[in-house]
């Protein structure tokens, strides 16, 4: 089999750096994407140019998707889901420079889009109707959590740098994040500096979830939110709670915003290592690998120690979790595929699933299964 639709959970089971920034001042174009290895392949099409997309979220009520870059020079992409075309949404060009330095005090200075490299994304509505906040990731010259603003009310959206927040000093690397409407900003941690991936893999707490609010100089862990390897990140519609992807356990943990010394409910994933978090409307949404996979040398934990099969992409999942039943259904999963590894995120914009992926020369789509039945 090539490609599966929806099915049942027991269906799944049995398958299963430096502070200094350049101000650029044209538009910066990344290296031409690979268009000989973004064919459609085992049900996928792609969005060619859209490279290691590993994050990635739909603007509420609109065909435009954001879309994370991990490679140097990548940055965030605007994809015109309708059109199926895309484009670099951060040039760095003058237009798009907007810094607030009472917010962001600590920001040294502008990103160069010539070292952006994207990780994880969040974007939040802001108090003017049609505009929004976008946080990113960002492991380029400086290891940060870049801040946009997004505005949709034109033809097609535009974006604007107002700051960041570095991380602290150290070899700490954010993963995800994720901001509540007071300004505060929470990111994850999926390794300490000083751990290891084997600690994490073997269930180890070496992750943190870290957070700044507006006045702080610096993020700070949350005391209780040590997890094996804190990954994706979301929060609850009432912000009351927020949602944590511990990747070593393939386990989703819950926290009470007001006590987060201790999870309040956690759940682990159906057959699958969860990555990333997204809101796609009401569903919560969980992607990532096949966390079995006898062509890749079974669990992750396995293929590590017969690292002569080399990097190897596993088949994916995507589900959707139910935050307070803890309960999951399965959205759709499919065998492994040369041109996508590593898959990451998915969202949902009307009767179409978006797949991003670590490994892939473009974003990912396909039909959603049971749509239009």
């Amino acid at each position: 089999m090539k490609m599966l639709s929806t099915v049942s959970m027991a269906a799944l089971l049995v398958a299963t750096a430096s502070p200094s920034r350049l101000f650029a001042q044209n538009a910066f174009a990344p290296p031409p994407p690979n268009t000989a290895a973004c064919a459609p392949e085992n049900g996928l099409k792609f969005v060619c140019g859209v490279r290691s997309a590993e994050d990635e979220t739909l603007i509420p009520g609109t065909r435009w998707i954001i879309a994370s870059g991990k490679l140097s020079g990548e940055g965030v992409k605007l994809v015109d889901t309708d059109a199926k075309t895309e484009q670099l949404f951060y040039t760095g060009a003058p237009a798009q420079m907007r810094p607030d330095k009472k917010l962001y005090p600590n920001c040294p200075a502008p990103l160069d889009p010539k070292s952006f490299v994207a990780h994880g994304l969040y974007l939040r509505a802001a108090s003017t109707s049609g505009r929004y906040n976008l946080y990113v990731v960002s492991h380029g010259t400086l290891e940060s959590i870049e801040v946009f603003g997004v505005d949709t009310r034109g033809p097609q959206p535009s974006l604007t740098w107002t700051g960041c927040v570095p991380m602290p000093e150290g070899d700490n690397k954010s993963n995800g994040v994720a901001a509540f409407s007071d300004g505060t900003i929470i990111t994850t941690l999926e390794e300490r500096p000083g751990t290891t991936i084997v600690q994490e893999l073997n269930g180890e707490p070496v992750g943190d979830v870290l957070e700044w609010k507006p006045g702080m100089n610096s993020f700070h862990p949350i005391p209780g939110t040590q997890l094996a390897g804190d990954n994706g990140i979301e929060i609850s519609p009432d912000e009351s709670e927020f949602y944590v992807v511990a990747y070593g356990t393939r386990s989703i943990a819950v926290f009470s915003r007001k006590d987060p010394s201790k999870p309040l409910r956690s759940t682990v994933a159906p057959g699958f290592t969860p990555d990333n978090l997204r809101w796609s409307g009401e569903r919560l949404l969980a992607a990532g690998p096949v966390y079995d996979d006898p062509a890749c040398g079974g669990t992750p934990s396995q293929a590590r120690a017969n690292p002569s099969k080399g990097r190897c992409n596993r088949g994916y999942v995507v589900a959707q979790l139910d935050p307070k039943t803890m309960t999951w259904s399965i959205v759709a999963y499919a065998e492994s595929a040369s041109e996508i590894g590593a898959v990451s995120t998915g969202v949902i914009a009307g009767s179409t699933l978006w797949i991003g992926a670590n490994f892939a020369e473009g974003l990912a789509y396909r039909p959603l299964p049971g749509a239009g039945r």
